[in-house]
């Protein structure tokens, strides 16, 4: 598939150590080591960091073509700490050179030969009012292409009513069990079960699919009107940094594939386990790694 990921591409600084990161980064990343033709549309600073970007996405055999260098703008990083079980909370640092992507009139005819499957977006990088526009840019053009939204709120980087503005753009939508009861206040709605909350948003806003995650115990999924909920694995967690991106990679690489919906949360599910067990967001697995899981 040809899959469009625009947003945010970071350094997570962990301790002394940094990992190149960003949702929209790793989902890309995770994406191209499925297979897919991925173009990831970012920016990076004029810095020693960017530098460092755009060499591990050449190894990463992930085009640059639609990553720009923003004079000005230092590349991004996110402080992040994990607590006892891998469980990670960010400090972002803003402006930071994601906050402003340009794709000129070429760019644009470029990414839309051939038409893409997938457009994919997050919320942090939403916030920029360029970054926005942006991606106003990449979905009005009505060529078909599902809207993959991958919810992931990070504290003090979303508005409500942004985040609605995406649902509604969105024809597939991720999020995880701590974000449902989030995204129901916004709607004014009383909490109620996952498959409710999947039901009723998917009717509401005409999602074809949609995907909540529950770390280790697994996931629930709607896809047109079939329900499943699909038991996770248990790893060793170094850290869950990615896991959720990688999760979405191999959602969107199933779905699209299409693949009945337990087979799809499954195959969701190895992949985000594989990733909890390593450190660092993009780490490489194999196949082999994901169907070695849980034996």
């Amino acid at each position: 598939m040809k899959i469009v990921s625009i947003g945010e591409v970071l350094w997570d600084v962990i301790g002394d150590q940094e990992h190149l990161g960003g949702a929209p980064f790793n989902f890309a990343a995770h994406a191209r080591r499925l297979g897919h033709d991925v173009q990831f549309v970012s920016a990076v600073g004029c810095d020693e960091r960017g530098d460092r970007v755009l060499e591990c996405m050449v190894e990463m055999d992930l085009s640059t073509r639609f990553v720009r260098r923003a004079e000005g703008f230092p590349t991004g990083i996110a402080s992040v700490t994990l607590d006892a079980a891998g469980q990670p909370s960010f400090g972002i640092e803003h402006p930071a050179a994601y906050d402003v992507p340009e794709l000129t009139a070429p760019d644009l005819e470029d990414i839309f030969s051939p038409v893409p499957d997938w457009i994919c977006f997050g919320t942090l990088s939403q916030m920029s009012s360029q970054a926005r526009e942006v991606t106003a840019r990449l979905l009005a053009a009505k060529i078909g292409a599902r809207r993959f939204y991958d919810v992931n709120l990070r504290p003090s980087c979303y508005e409500p009513h942004l985040v609605l503005d995406l649902m509604e753009q969105a024809t597939v939508v991720k999020l995880n069990d701590e974000e449902v009861p989030m995204v129901d206040r916004m709607f004014g709605r009383s909490q109620r079960s996952l498959e409710e909350f999947c039901r009723d948003s998917s009717a509401r806003l005409g999602w074809e699919a949609v995907c909540v995650t529950r770390g280790a115990e697994g996931c629930v999924l709607l896809v047109g009107n079939e329900f499943v909920s699909a038991p996770g694995y248990r790893v060793e967690v170094v850290d869950t940094v990615g896991a959720g991106d990688a999760f979405a990679a191999a959602f969107v690489h199933g779905l699209g594939s299409g693949w009945p919906a337990r087979q799809v949360a499954d195959f969701a599910n190895r992949v985000g386990a594989v990733v909890a067990g390593r450190a660092g967001a993009i780490r490489p697995w194999t196949m082999d790694d994901i169907k070695m899981v849980g034996h």
